[in-house]
Formats: structure tokens, sequence, C-alpha cells
């Protein structure tokens, strides 16, 4: 038999193996999470903390809270933030506590399908049961918008979602919370925070051609960012030869005021103005406390 025959018998075979795969390639299994009684005070902080508003508000398109449609183009494609309101049809309505949980610690929605990574649930990993019921109950204030969330668009073959299967096995790991004795309280709370909700490493962490975070470069800056921006470098050394100090760096996560008096803009300006201008003093001065005093 000639090799051409051998290969064209051959190879349909190993694709609907492999696709077959697949398919039936299982996801992580909920993790049960305490019922507990949320604080939707305290959720809707963590909520600005998260980044929530940011990514779900369509703000220069005159969006209404969280009800999404915030575009974001890669180059597997364009994303589009997914409605978060309270509507039963369009947005979360019909969510439980357990369904919400396993979407943003574990990345999978109600129907066991896994979400794509422009959503940046590993960093959730560290959300505790109290954390996730004080979003929930935060969440369940929102009013409703009855609004269809764009559908993703995005370039063959990353359409396929049963691919993310693979991805998640060899890239998906949550993040955990270990507090480090040898360091004050302070210091903790802000690596609670840079390292988990807030997310810091989804843009100032370069990427590998999958996507997938580089874990050995944490922190060391992106050069290529969705909106084709550049992310900094924002450890410890880095920040250092720029002049940072705690104190400045406290100033312009409230204010987006930059040491030489210019501003933040692009994506970090978005972080300020619906995120961290709404933390408190000392969660501000955690996080610049953290990152200027951590190790790398």
């Amino acid at each position: 038999m000639r090799l051409w025959l051998i290969v064209a018998i051959v190879a349909p075979a190993l694709a609907g193996a492999a696709f077959a795969v697949l398919y039936l390639w299982p996801v992580d299994k909920p993790e049960r999470i305490e019922v507990l009684a949320g604080d939707p005070g305290r959720g809707a902080y963590l909520a600005r903390m998260s980044g929530c508003i940011a990514c779900h508000t369509n703000t220069e398109g005159g969006g209404k809270p969280l009800a999404g449609g915030v575009r974001l183009p890669t180059d597997f494609g364009t994303f589009y933030s997914p409605n978060l309101t309270t509507d039963p049809d369009s947005g979360i309505g019909n969510w439980n506590l357990q369904d919400f949980a396993t979407a943003v610690r574990q990345g999978i929605s109600p129907e066991g399908e896994p979400y794509y990574p422009s959503f940046p649930y590993p960093f959730y990993g560290s959300l505790s049961d109290q954390d996730i019921a004080d979003l929930w109950a935060a969440f369940k204030t929102v009013p409703p918008v009855t609004e269809a969330s764009t559908p993703h668009d995005m370039l063959p073959p990353f359409n396929l979602r049963m691919g993310l299967k693979l991805w998640r096995g060899l890239f998906y790991v949550p993040e955990t919370f270990d507090p480090d004795p040898a360091r004050s309280d302070l210091w903790n709370r802000g690596k609670f925070i840079v390292e988990g909700p807030a997310h810091c490493g989804a843009c100032h962490t370069p990427r590998n051609a999958a996507g997938a975070r580089q874990a050995e470069l944490a922190l060391h800056g992106a050069s290529e960012l969705p909106d084709g921006g550049k992310s900094p470098p924002i450890t410890s050394a880095a920040l250092k030869r720029q002049g940072w100090t705690i104190s400045s760096l406290q100033y312009a996560l409230k204010t987006g005021i930059m040491p030489d008096g210019d501003v933040f803009g692009g994506s970090m300006g978005e972080v300020v103005r619906d995120g961290t201008a709404f933390l408190s003093e000392e969660d501000r001065e955690a996080i610049a406390t953290y990152l200027l005093e951590r190790d790398g």
C-alpha cells in the first residue's frame, strides 16, 4: 500500500479519535461551597477589587452597569464580556450560589462548559467561601438588564470550545493564598489582593503562544495586550528603578496620577477609575507594600 494511501486512511482516524477524546474529556467537578449568609456591601467592595465593573460595563458605549458588551480583541479572536445582571434570560438571574461559585473559582458554566481564559477565573481560586457568598449577595442586588450577551467571535480552531479542556489540562493552575508568617499582615494582605482578586498578573505577566501566563516571568510586563498596548514590569526591582515609593504608588492607585504628573491611560486608567479608587487607603497601601517589597 502506498504511503499516501496509508496517510489518507490513518490521518482522519487519528483526527476523529482526538476529537472524540476532547469531546468526552470531563471538566473539573464543581467544588461544593458552604452555604453562608452573604454581605452585599462587602461583596460590592470585592467586585470593585476584582475588576468586575470595568470588564462587564460598556462605559464607552453607554452601557448599563454589569450588562456586558465590552470588546476584547486578541490574536485568538474577539471576546465580549457577558451580561452579569439579574435578568433571568440575558444575565445570571437563574443562577444559584453553587453556579456562581463554580463559574468564578473554576471557570465552568452552570451547563458544565469551560469558560475561555479571557475570564481571569484562575486568579479567583484564592477567594474563600465567604468571599463568594458576599459577591453573590452583591450581584443579586444588581438591577436586571434585558440585553443579550454578544457571542465571542473566535478564529478557527479557537471557536471549538472543547479545545479549552486541553488548555485547562496543560495550563490551568488556580491561585491559592498562602500567607508568609515572616511578613507583616499588611504585606500579606497585599499579596492576597495582587495575586488573587485584583489579578494584576493578567496584564503584567507575559503569555506564551497558547495565551497562558509565563509564571517564571510573573509581573515582568507584557508586550502584546489585547488592546494592542504594552504593560510595564511591576516587579519590586523595576518599580524601584522607576522611582516609585509605597506612598507614591498608593496615591497613584487612588487618583491615577503618577509621580511625574502624568496619568494612567488605557486599561490601567480603567482599573483605577472603576476599581482601586474605591478601595480603602489600607488596601491601597497593602498593594503598594507588597509590590515594592516582594522578592523578584
